[in-house]
């Protein structure tokens, strides 16, 4: 799978620990909110595992700063790294459930649930950081944008690593065994469609892209695509009760995942350089 394009990070989150999370009826994860700690810099981000590559064992290569502060002022570079962050972590987590799932690996999948702990804890970080920026006088209107738009993205984030988490809290409890031939392809392509899904909002932040909406948007209509076919796989009873029930709810999670990176790039959309010809 291809890795995330990201920026330098900073931020870094304690030690991980479980943190399962409420899911409603419709399989959406509650929002959480973890006491926040002082920020600091980390080293640089991880990036998605190449496919094949066993959950947190991938190869993790640090890229190059790319952040273009176009509609933010420098002083704001310290949250926007440990925003790039968190999109790495999520990236990185929905990729690595998606192969644990598959894979059957339970103890990558285990490493993986509780590396949602570090995604909660960035985002009190960043979202304790953009409170203190707004509280600075005299901020201008772009900048005061560009920190609304922080506020609005960062719960669909933080809500995304949820999802992530609940997919790969599945694969510990082996249902990647248990899918139906054609429900376990339909899990991998919805799995790399997410992650395509993740990988364009990203850069959508990240270069200040207009366009990234659409990209994302395209991409979500093939998501919606495999849900339903997804769920007439389970309906049609080729897998016992009790996997159907689990199963409907992983194709929930991904098709939540992909609601949110459009959610996610239609909002920096607000911040976003314009593309002249």
């Amino acid at each position: 799978m291809d890795t995330f394009r990201v920026a330098e990070a900073g931020g870094q989150a304690g030690n991980a620990g479980t943190h399962p999370g409420p899911v409603d009826s419709t399989g959406e994860a509650a929002l959480s909110e973890k006491p926040g700690r002082s920020w600091v810099p980390a080293t640089p981000p991880v990036v998605a595992p190449q496919a094949g590559s066993m959950g947190l064992e991938g190869s993790l290569q640090p890229s190059q700063p790319r952040i273009s502060m176009e509609h933010a002022s420098v002083e704001h570079t310290p949250i926007e790294r440990t925003v790039v962050r968190l999109f790495a972590l999520v990236g990185e987590g929905l990729a690595g459930a998606t192969h644990s799932l598959l894979a059957g690996d339970r103890e990558a999948a285990r490493t993986l649930a509780d590396h949602d702990e570090e995604v909660d804890a960035l985002y009190s970080d960043v979202e304790r950081l953009v409170y203190d920026r707004m509280a600075v006088e005299h901020l201008d209107q772009a900048d005061l944008r560009y920190l609304v738009v922080l506020l609005r993205i960062l719960p669909e984030i933080e809500r995304s690593g949820d999802l992530a988490e609940h997919i790969a809290r599945r694969a510990v409890r082996g249902l990647g065994m248990e899918l139906s031939h054609r429900a376990r392809g339909l899990v991998e392509r919805m799995g790399e469609v997410a992650s395509d899904m993740w990988r364009a909002a990203t850069d959508a932040f990240v270069d200040r892209n207009p366009l990234g909406g659409d990209i994302v948007e395209d991409l979500d209509d093939e998501m919606d695509e495999l849900h339903v076919t997804l769920t007439a796989e389970i309906a049609s009873g080729s897998m016992p009760l009790p996997v159907a029930i689990e199963a409907a709810l992983v194709a929930r999670f991904y098709e939540r995942f992909g609601d949110h990176a459009v959610n996610l790039a239609r909002r920096v959309e607000a911040i976003s350089v314009p593309k002249h010809p």
